[in-house]
């Protein structure tokens, strides 16, 4: 199937600039799984989930259909990084104790992916997404990234981010769904630091690239007032979403 690469063209700065995962998510999803032998990290991006769960699965493999993302991924000893699509993950059948894909669900075949997913699973177990959407910092700071977010760069975001503008509740999800708990994502960033973030976006990259003009520029001038000196860290908190399952 033909993969949509929305991220290899700016994977460095993806890796500089995301946030991170909270261990408690990788502790909590490890605690659901009976046996920590092998997990698959699929579209592990720059490995970043993939590095937290070698703390509880002797092996993590994390796939990845952009060679680029893989090629900037941190290094460990118990990943094993494959470039290939999340519908063929060439794992052995029957050998995975737990499936994790972060803020990436929404770009799959999810038939294709799905039937992937009970091969490559172990009896009763573990599949588990996530993603996350507009960020907290202050009231004033928010609505100016929101109006950024819809009204500036809305029209280049690609349709499969409605999945996550819903919170993944519109997603087919056909396993014994599991209630899980709260999670966030809490960064501390000067100004430039969200504005690296922001870059990242797939539709920041769509907009510089149809209108050979950086959006950034003028986002700085209107953050500016809000944030006061841009070298002061400001506590950046973004809600997780999960879809967590069982076979």
């Amino acid at each position: 199937m033909n993969f949509k690469d929305h991220f290899s063209l700016h994977a460095r700065d993806y890796l500089r600039y995301r946030p991170r995962y909270p261990k408690t998510l990788f502790a909590y999803l490890a605690s659901l799984c009976p046996e920590h032998h092998t997990c698959w990290d699929c579209a592990t991006g720059n490995g970043q989930a993939a590095l937290s769960l070698t703390q509880h699965f002797d092996l993590v493999i994390a796939t990845d259909a952009s060679a680029d993302q893989i090629a900037h991924a941190f290094d460990h000893p118990q990943i094993d990084y494959r470039n290939v699509p999340a519908e063929n993950s060439e794992i052995w059948e029957h050998t995975i104790d737990l499936v994790t894909i972060a803020q990436a669900l929404h770009w799959f075949n999810f038939e294709q992916f799905y039937a992937e997913v009970r091969r490559v699973l172990k009896p009763g177990g573990i599949i588990a997404a996530w993603t996350y959407e507009l960020l907290n910092i202050s009231p004033e700071i928010d609505a100016i990234v929101n109006h950024f977010y819809n009204e500036v760069v809305g029209e280049f975001w690609p349709p499969e981010r409605s999945f996550v503008e819903k919170k993944y509740q519109s997603l087919p999800f056909p396993f014994d769904d599991i209630d899980p708990p709260e999670f966030t994502m809490t960064r501390d960033w000067g100004l430039l630091e969200l504005l690296g973030y922001i870059n990242t976006w797939s539709a920041t990259q769509r907009f510089i690239r149809t209108n050979n003009e950086n959006p950034l520029k003028a986002l700085e001038k209107k953050l500016l007032p809000a944030w006061g000196d841009p070298d002061v860290k400001k506590h950046v908190v973004w809600p997780l979403y999960l879809r967590v399952g069982r076979i």
